[in-house]
């Protein structure tokens, strides 16, 4: 019996999840940053329900961990195909590596700079008063 279209599409859709999960466990599991990363994602969660921010701020704060989660995700990635292309060292290769992680270091100096805009006035009010 011929699989229907719509079965062998829902089924590549679904393998597709399974890919990208995949792809964000290896990076939990090879890259240290990445842990740094969500420790600070879920701490700055926590502190964002405790102060009650709103809709807009959460807004902000979900685009800008998935900025440097995005940045970190492509960086591990060129840092693969650049291993893979580039066995020994080379000058570009090593340029193509600092580069990527210049942008995941872009990105977090971002999101820490977000992070004091968005977190800061209400954290200092709700310790310290008006």
């Amino acid at each position: 019996m011929p699989e229907q279209p719509h079965r062998s599409l829902l089924y590549r859709r679904l393998k597709s999840f399974h890919y990208a999960f995949a792809g964000w466990q290896h990076v939990l599991r090879t890259q240290p940053n990445a842990w740094i990363h969500a420790l600070i994602t879920f701490l700055v969660i926590i502190l964002a329900l405790w102060l009650r921010l709103p809709r807009t701020d959460w807004a902000i704060l979900i685009l800008t961990f998935m900025a440097v989660w995005v940045a970190e995700f492509v960086n591990t990635a060129i840092e693969a195909v650049v291993d893979l292309a580039s066995p020994t060292p080379h000058p570009l290769a090593k340029t193509a590596k600092d580069v990527a992680a210049a942008a995941v270091l872009v990105g977090a100096c971002g999101a820490v700079l977000i992070g004091l805009l968005i977190l800061g006035p209400p954290l200092w009010v709700r310790l310290f008063g008006n």
